[in-house]
């Protein structure tokens, strides 16, 4: 494990992964991205993890804190034009990892995400923002665009006329516009930040561990193709949950009056 990226997997099924350069407002370096991705690629294949939670690592009292402000612009003022390509692609990659966990991933964003920061917020399946978080697709402002999935996943989720104001103009828009326009699903205080995102992994966990994961992959492949295909889709992914121990657990505890206890069988 990089001293980059802290692994925090808890009995609840609940994994934490937190960027860990707070120095840095936790900004991407090669070290980290690389680390991000192999654990992200660990968790798709770890039956005891329910839900991810990303978020990053607190400052000393007094400095600014972020969930990531981007590319460490500083490593990237040393490397080539081919360096800069290989990083991008490294981005990229880590945030289709991300993307591709088989279960839901939260970002609990507690400060700054802005650039590859809000792309990674972006890759994740849901969105808890600190009411001080600030977030923005800034690229533009440095003359280049985003590079890491944020002009394909922003306009997914806030609409494209939306994406485009925000991409064309690199604005910053703090937690409350962002919860307006739906690019955060809930705003907390800071103090309250990772207790509120345990909240929804832990409603999200409670239930049945491969039906939410079907239920993830209907969504995010459906939502890409024509309603004729995305419908069979749903019912194949539906068909993978009928001959799980699960369901047939959740149809006895019903019958029973208490609450199922599943274990992604």
């Amino acid at each position: 494990m990089s001293d980059t990226l802290i692994k925090d997997k808890r009995d609840d099924g609940i994994l934490v992964l937190t960027l860990n350069r707070p120095q840095a407002m936790n900004c991407l370096n090669f070290e980290m991205i690389r680390a991000l991705k192999r654990e992200a690629e660990e968790a798709a294949f770890d039956d005891a993890v329910r839900v991810v939670i990303i978020t990053g690592a607190a400052p000393g009292p007094g400095k600014k804190t972020a969930f990531s402000v981007g590319a460490d612009l500083t490593e990237r003022r040393g490397m080539s034009e081919t360096e800069v390509r290989r990083f991008i692609a490294a981005i990229r990659e880590t945030m289709i990892s991300v993307e591709n966990i088989r279960v839901p991933v939260i970002a609990a964003i507690n400060g700054f995400a802005l650039g590859g920061g809000t792309e990674l917020a972006l890759a994740c399946d849901l969105r808890v923002a600190s009411s001080t978080a600030v977030m923005g697709l800034t690229e533009t402002s440095l003359a280049v665009i985003p590079g890491g999935g944020g002009t394909q996943r922003l306009p997914r989720i806030v609409g494209v006329a939306k994406a485009k104001e925000l991409i064309y103009t690199a604005r910053r828009i703090d937690a409350h516009e962002a919860l307006r326009i739906g690019l955060v699903n809930r705003v907390a205080e800071p103090e309250h930040l990772m207790e509120e995102a345990s909240s929804l992994a832990g409603e999200i966990a409670a239930n049945g561990p491969i039906a939410v994961q079907q239920a993830k992959f209907a969504l995010n492949y459906g939502t890409e193709i024509s309603l004729g295909v995305a419908l069979p889709l749903e019912s194949m992914a539906y068909a993978h949950t009928i001959p799980t121990k699960d369901r047939l657990e959740a149809l006895a505890a019903f019958a029973e009056k208490r609450k199922p206890v599943f274990k992604g069988e």
